[in-house]
């Protein structure tokens, strides 16, 4: 079993930056791939990236690119999305999800562990 607990969301303006955390409970945070996904209201939760176990690997939406990074800490068991030049587009909750295996990184349905979210609001 773990559990996640998102952290850093707020208000900011467009251009701005933020940090989200993710801390995972239990002895195994590195046996988990890890990813965070965002839901805006009224639209269904996508992928923003993802991080393999050794943080040797990450993976980003296209609406992301250049703009967000993924990175872990696994002797903290935690994991970060440094989010930049902020959109008003990016405004939604974000989650972070655990992934024990499988290589579908983008899809919801593969993570076995959720965050309860963290909300993440870009004002004009």
């Amino acid at each position: 079993q773990v559990q996640l607990v998102e952290s850093g969301g707020g208000l900011v303006q467009a251009g701005g930056s933020l940090r989200l955390s993710c801390a995972a409970s239990g002895r195994t945070f590195s046996s988990y791939a890890m990813g965070w996904f965002r839901q805006a209201p009224g639209k269904e939760r996508e992928f923003v990236l993802a991080i393999s176990r050794s943080g040797g690997s990450t993976y980003y939406a296209d609406s992301v690119k250049g703009r967000f990074t993924i990175s872990r800490d696994n002797a903290k068991n935690t994991v970060y999305l440094q989010m930049n030049s902020l959109k008003p587009e990016d405004t939604a909750v974000y989650y972070c999800a655990a992934r024990s295996g499988g290589i579908r990184y983008s899809v919801p349905n593969s993570y076995d562990y959720w965050g309860q979210g963290t909300q993440v609001t870009v004002s004009s």
